[in-house]
């Protein structure tokens, strides 16, 4: 039987879908297949990179990709997740074929003021939200 497809869709692909695809990787690859796009591909955050890494999952090597390039391909998706804050998420486009569309909103790293340690603190708060919501949300999608 073919995986269902997953797509996290933020603002630069370059935080939260990237946590978020990663988690739910590791916790459901085997019968998920998942994927992460951007409305602005933006360059990896390096916090998020460290933070990541923390938790064993390695980003390092991972390129912002375009949800509009995926939306041109056609590409089909049980499941769309933006995980952007409410006001971006209406920016999204609706992939044909979509049977799901979800929203998890949570704060965009990026946004983080403060000294280098502060914002780390931050984005590991935000990673440890995204982490508790894709746990929950791996055992309910199929």
């Amino acid at each position: 039987m073919a995986k269902s497809k997953v797509l996290f869709v933020c603002v630069h692909n370059s935080a939260r879908s990237q946590m978020a695809e990663a988690y739910l990787r590791q916790l459901a690859g085997e019968r998920l297949e998942v994927e992460s796009a951007g409305l602005e591909p933006g360059p990896l955050n390096p916090l998020v990179v460290e933070v990541m890494k923390e938790d064993g999952l390695d980003l390092s090597d991972k390129q912002a990709r375009s949800v509009f390039e995926l939306f041109r391909q056609g590409r089909i998706f049980k499941y769309v997740i933006t995980v952007c804050e409410s006001s971006r998420e209406e920016h999204c486009p609706i992939f044909p074929g979509v049977t799901n569309r979800l929203h998890l909103p949570f704060p965009d790293p990026s946004e983080l003021g403060g000294t280098h340690q502060e914002r780390l603190a931050g984005t590991r708060k935000i990673r440890d939200q995204i982490r508790r919501a894709v746990t929950e949300l791996a055992g309910q999608l199929s």
